[in-house]
């Protein structure tokens, strides 16, 4: 049975997957407060902590250049190795330059990891499993983060452990997980020789501008409805973790659902469905005045972020089977354009009025669900739009 795990690259799938979160919740979630109260950050350095942060993500394509030199697999157990350095000497350096150093570490090896995680996932998963499984990860992931949340909230709350062994256990182990996975899992031949170079395909355009307005999407969520329901509804810390942690809940058991669903409607469905959610939730988040409303809006806005599997799935039909690389690789990066540039400018926008800020998100959204219907029914190689002809792929 134990070595039938070690075999198994679905297995390996979940460990990374699963190490990646567990470090990663703690060190987003202590954040805030550790830079303040040990660090003595103000706004201007946190902004650029967080703009450090997002730096190797926009560099994600050069896990391709990487690639070259180092097999995927082993490069994923490097960077699980990566993330859990930087983690666990987050708290051994209070310093602005310190935490800008190891921040850099921990986000080399998340980013890193997640785009391997992605180019693997849809290498090694058949077309058919792929969405069941990949929502099955999804909700792995998140109960992984509300196991992280609980034992940080136990580890601090009950027993005042200091933050620097907080992130000395979480980091240490990711760490441990990376060092044992390599020597434990047997290293698989890739089935396809991927490319090496990047490449931007015409053929894939579709794929990359829906991945542009994902990332775009993501920084709204992430950098404003949060920060509504505190500014607008003066909602507290002890709601926003218990909001997180309903949301970890529902994904839980909604993810797999999600995968299956995908599995059996197809990506086109499930992605409209996903955009024309999102148009109802930025539109309702731009005039909402009920507290209980914005909980809600909230709650679903996570929720659909699940659905964003099938436009993972999406590539995997269309793709060359040795693109799936260099082709992840470029897409994280697309999708880390958008955290380069809006936080800052909507931020601008936010003092002006924060509803603009969710109308231009629902601007977005509505130009996703517009592309969207040039995704085919079943799409594949050669027939990657519907503005081709079927019949005349080659």
């Amino acid at each position: 049975m134990i070595k039938r795990l070690f075999k198994s690259r679905e297995a390996l799938l979940y460990v990374m997957a699963i190490s990646m979160v567990f470090s990663f919740s703690a060190w987003m979630s202590l954040l805030n407060n550790f830079v303040i109260e040990a660090a003595s950050f103000d706004g201007s350095q946190i902004g650029i902590l967080q703009s450090l942060r997002e730096i190797p993500g926009f560099l994600a394509f050069t896990v391709v250049l990487a690639i070259a030199f180092v097999a995927q697999q082993r490069l994923a157990y490097i960077s699980m190795i990566l993330l859990g350095i930087g983690v666990m000497l987050t708290g051994y350096f209070p310093s602005a330059l310190g935490l800008y150093i190891t921040t850099v570490i921990m986000s080399i090896g998340f980013h890193y990891l997640e785009t391997l995680n992605q180019s693997l996932s849809l290498q090694w998963l058949s077309k058919d499993k792929a969405p069941i499984i990949l929502g099955k990860i999804t909700a792995a992931k998140s109960f992984t983060g509300l196991i992280a949340f609980v034992l940080i909230f136990i580890m601090m709350k009950y027993y005042s452990i200091e933050y620097k062994y907080v992130y000395m256990v979480f980091g240490g182990s990711t760490l441990l997980s990376g060092i044992l996975a390599w020597i434990a899992f047997e290293h698989f031949k890739d089935d396809v020789v991927q490319e090496k170079k990047l490449v931007l395909k015409k053929e894939y355009w579709l794929f990359y501008v829906l991945t542009f307005f994902a990332g775009a999407r993501r920084q709204i969520f992430i950098v404003f409805a949060g920060f509504l329901l505190v500014e607008k509804f003066g909602v507290d810390i002890h709601n926003m973790v218990a909001l997180l942690f309903v949301n970890s809940i529902l994904n839980m058991y909604f993810a797999p659902m999600i995968g299956r669903f995908i599995a059996r409607f197809g990506e086109r469905i499930t992605l409209r469905l996903e955009y024309i959610g999102l148009v109802l939730v930025f539109f309702s988040y731009a005039f909402v005045e009920n507290l209980y409303f914005a909980y809600f809006l909230f709650v679903i806005d996570h929720l659909l972020f699940s659905m964003a599997i099938a436009l993972k799935t999406y590539f995997q039909k269309i793709a060359d089977p040795k693109d799936i690389a260099s082709a992840s690789a470029i897409s994280f990066t697309i999708n880390h354009i958008a955290a380069v540039f809006l936080p800052v400018l909507l931020g601008l926008v936010w003092l002006y009025s924060n509803s603009l800020v969710f109308i231009i998100g629902t601007l977005i959204a509505l130009m996703s669900f517009g592309f969207s219907f040039l995704i085919p029914r079943n799409p594949e190689q050669g027939f990657e739009t519907t503005l081709k002809d079927k019949n005349a792929k080659t």
